[in-house]
C-alpha cells in the first residue's frame, strides 16, 4: 500500500482529500502543523507528499527546501497562485508539480498515479540488470541507469521529470519538439499537464545548465511551437 503524507492547514482539505485517498487504496498521513509534518517524514519517509503552499508558521516551499536536505520522494503542491514565477520557484526548490485549487480529484489522482509510478519505474530501473547505453551528444552525456547528466564534463543534478525532458529534446538533435509530443512523452498514461509546466521545466533545466555553462544556449525555443536542442558541432 502505498503511503502518502497531506500537509495542509485547512482542516476540511485534510478530511476530504484524505478520505478520497484512501479510497483509492491508499495509506494516508495527515498533518496541519508543517514542522510536525516534517519530523515525521524525516523520521518515516512517505512514498508521495503532498503539501499545502499557504501555511503559517512555514509555507510549503520553506518545508519542501528542508525536506529536499535528505529526501527526494515526489512532491506535489496544492497552491491557489496561478503565478509562474511561483511555479519556477517551485520547480527549483525539487517539486514535481503542481495542482491548483480548487482542483479535479480525478486530475489530482492521475497525477499522483503517474508520480508513483515514475518513482517505482526509477527504483526497479536501478535494481536491473539491464542498463541502459548512455547518450552522448557533443559536450552532453546523459547516463539513464544512474540519471547523472554532465555538459562539458561538470555534473548537474537533474530531476527525473528534467532528466526525461533534456534526453526527449537531445536524442532527436536537430529536430523540433513540440510542447504536446513533451508532454505525452513524460505521461504517456493519460496524465494531464499545461503547456506552463513545461516551459517552468524548461527553464529550470536552462538554469542548472547555465550555472555550469554562462554561455549555454543549446536548448533553443521554437515561438508558437516547442523546443529543439541542436545537432553537435561537425
Amino acid at each position: 500500500m502505498q503511503r502518502i503524507a497531506l500537509v495542509d492547514d485547512d482542516r476540511n482539505i485534510l478530511t476530504s482529500l484524505s478520505m478520497m485517498l484512501e479510497h483509492e487504496g491508499y495509506r494516508v498521513d495527515t498533518y496541519s502543523d508543517p514542522e510536525r509534518a516534517l519530523q515525521s517524514m524525516r523520521r518515516q519517509p512517505p512514498d508521495l507528499a503532498i503539501l499545502d503552499v499557504k501555511m503559517p508558521r512555514m509555507d510549503g516551499m520553506s518545508l519542501l527546501q528542508k525536506l529536499r536536505k535528505n529526501s527526494d520522494i515526489p512532491v506535489v503542491f496544492l497552491t491557489s497562485q496561478a503565478s509562474e514565477a511561483d511555479e519556477v520557484l517551485g520547480l527549483h526548490l525539487g517539486a514535481d508539480d503542481f495542482v491548483r485549487k480548487p482542483f479535479s480529484p480525478c486530475v489530482l489522482l492521475e497525477r499522483l498515479r503517474s508520480l508513483v509510478r515514475r518513482a517505482e519505474k526509477t527504483a526497479n530501473l536501478s535494481s536491473s540488470d539491464k542498463l541502459v547505453p548512455q547518450m552522448n551528444r557533443g559536450p552532453l552525456m546523459m547516463d539513464p541507469n544512474s540519471l547523472r547528466v554532465t555538459w562539458f564534463g561538470a555534473e548537474l543534478k537533474l530531476t527525473a521529470i528534467e532528466f526525461k525532458l533534456l534526453r526527449f529534446l537531445a536524442d532527436k538533435s536537430g529536430f523540433a519538439r513540440s510542447r504536446d509530443q513533451m508532454m505525452d512523452h513524460i505521461y504517456r498514461e493519460g496524465f494531464c499537464m499545461d503547456d506552463r509546466t513545461v516551459d517552468s521545466h524548461i527553464k529550470r533545466i536552462r538554469k542548472k545548465m547555465r550555472d555550469v555553462d554562462c554561455d549555454f544556449e543549446a536548448i533553443e525555443t521554437l515561438y508558437g511551437l516547442g523546443y529543439r536542442f541542436p545537432p553537435p558541432e561537425s
